[in-house]
């Protein structure tokens, strides 16, 4: 199938299927006038890249998933280890984001929003009140 099905078929960008290629994650066979012709397993690799990468995997951690899925000698608790490496990476994303928001909240609650032009969000923002 051509870029555009292929595409289609995994909710890829195409421009995105074209870097998977360069970055040799997947390789589409070629045909005689030089168009990308993309097999039903490419287009699995395909989809396994577009859900790792919804999940918040690297592109090399992908890369090593795509490895994995194609070696049916392979032990689960290698796929595990990524995934469990994964799961601690966004558990410390949800934490910066949580202290995030509390200092939002916290610059919120102390900006009065009135027609007053002081600001406790633009002071702390410039350093000019403690945190």
């Amino acid at each position: 199938m051509n870029i555009g099905t292929a595409a289609t078929q995994t909710g890829l960008p195409v421009k995105t299927i074209r870097y998977y290629e360069e970055i040799g994650l997947v390789t589409p066979d070629r045909r005689a006038n030089g168009y990308r012709d993309f097999s039903e397993a490419c287009v699995e690799q395909l989809r396994l890249l577009a859900q790792a990468r919804h999940l918040g995997f690297s592109l090399e951690e992908c890369r090593r998933l795509l490895s994995l899925s194609a070696d049916e000698g392979r032990a689960s608790r290698d796929v595990r280890a990524l995934a469990q490496q994964n799961l601690e990476a966004v558990r410390e994303k949800i934490a910066s984001l949580s202290a995030l928001e509390a200092q939002l909240q916290r610059l919120i609650a102390q900006c009065h929003g009135d027609d007053a032009p002081d600001c406790a969000i633009l002071d702390d923002l410039m350093g000019q009140r403690g945190n």
